[in-house]
């Protein structure tokens, strides 16, 4: 009977026997920890490069995500490989673009257990993850045996509550990364930079999923270690690397590249193509914001003469004027064409946007051409009476490499 009282107040209450307070305390720092591991070790690390890792955290992340989610890295680092490879195209294995974005945030763990079986996959984009004997025989061979031990070890401690308690823990990788990241990150969201794919920043304070909330600036930038760009962005995953740096067990191999400007040169030669161009995203970033604020004094100017009509245009105009003609929606682009055609003003920052781009998208013209059209670019900007535009043609004979 004695024993029987003792099963029974296991069950009830565990070896500690948390308050409720306390379990939901531990499983959020338990699921936190299993996002750091994953968007530093796995995703930072593994995937892209951006960081070395010493030894100790690297295994203790390994050991942490076999124990919390039976993800094997090979897997993992490959997938998401793929993913940069083929983003948004066919070939992709979880863009809601290809998909969907039901399938995606929804089935979004089925799509990648699927892709897991590509042997393509693993040979072509799996290549450089751990392959030592206890990758081998334990962490792949037998991944399930962690998020079992784990199941075990919560029950011991928790008792009965610890079965939901190893539940958040399954889930919070599908839903966080699979789900949310996958299939949110490329739906909904603000975008900072024109990436050649539909990423987008959830939030701008990466903390509920590690910093992973900042996918625009990630595609973007997908070997910077920081996936912040803005100072008003916040990236804890980018803050542990940094304590981890502090103490010796890890190193940043590459952060994304800051602008400089220096004195504006009389005129914009090779070396200030060459400066445009690698900060094109920034550059281009730039541009809308000047695009938006131009917008912005014409529908000032629409409210002042009570122009119903033309302040709606207006405000479709400032939200996609500046992108990039693919990443609009095709119904909007007649609303588009009528503001244009309406306010010279845009039209022109609109069309001088486009031949900017040609810069770093042409394929015909060499370096010395594609100089020359830089200065041209620069001179009509200068003569055209917009300020918006002269000050920013200013700005770019002012690029540092």
């Amino acid at each position: 009977m004695e024993f029987l009282d003792a099963v029974v107040n296991w069950l009830a209450h565990g070896l500690i026997d948390p308050t409720l307070l306390q379990l939901v305390i531990i499983t959020l720092v338990m699921t936190h920890i299993t996002i750091a591991s994953v968007t530093i070790f796995l995703h930072r690390h593994q995937a892209h490069r951006a960081v070395d890792l010493h030894p100790i955290p690297s295994h203790f992340f390994r050991f942490w995500l076999w124990l919390t989610t039976g993800q094997v890295t090979k897997e993992w680092a490959a997938i998401h490989r793929k993913h940069h490879a083929k983003c948004e195209r066919e070939g992709d294995p979880h863009s809601p673009v290809v998909f969907g974005i039901k399938k995606v945030f929804w089935e979004g763990a089925e799509l990648y257990r699927a892709e897991s079986k590509n042997q393509d996959t693993m040979a072509r984009y799996g290549h450089g993850t751990p392959d030592d004997w206890i990758e081998r025989h334990l962490y792949t061979r037998h991944s399930w045996k962690g998020v079992a031990l784990m199941l075990i070890l919560n029950l011991t401690l928790f008792g009965a509550a610890g079965l939901t308690v190893w539940a958040v823990q399954m889930l919070w990788i599908p839903v966080t990364a699979a789900g949310i990241i996958n299939g949110i990150g490329h739906y909904w969201g603000y975008r900072n930079f024109e990436a050649v794919d539909a990423s987008t920043n959830i939030s701008p304070w990466g903390i509920l999923i590690g910093g992973e909330e900042l996918h625009n600036n990630h595609h973007t930038y997908p070997t910077s270690a920081k996936l912040s760009v803005k100072p008003y962005e916040f990236d804890i995953g980018w803050l542990y690397i940094r304590v981890l740096e502090t103490v010796g067990l890890a190193k940043a191999r590459k952060t994304a590249p800051q602008i400089v400007f220096g004195d504006v040169k009389p005129v914009a030669d090779e070396k200030t193509l060459e400066a445009i161009i690698a900060h094109r995203y920034e550059v281009m970033a730039n541009y809308a914001r000047e695009m938006r604020l131009a917008c912005k004094a014409e529908l000032k100017a629409a409210a002042a003469q009570a122009k119903e009509s033309d302040i709606a245009l207006l405000k479709t105009a400032r939200r996609w004027l500046h992108r990039d003609d693919e990443k609009i929606p095709a119904a909007l682009r007649p609303q588009l064409e009528q503001v244009r055609a309406q306010h010279p003003v845009l039209a022109q920052m609109y069309a001088m946007r486009e031949e900017l781009r040609q810069l770093w998208s042409s394929q015909h013209l060499n370096r010395e051409q594609l100089a020359l059209a830089l200065q041209a670019w620069c001179q009509r900007a200068e003569a055209s009476g917009i300020t918006a535009l002269q000050d920013f043609s200013y700005k770019l004979r002012a690029v540092r490499a």
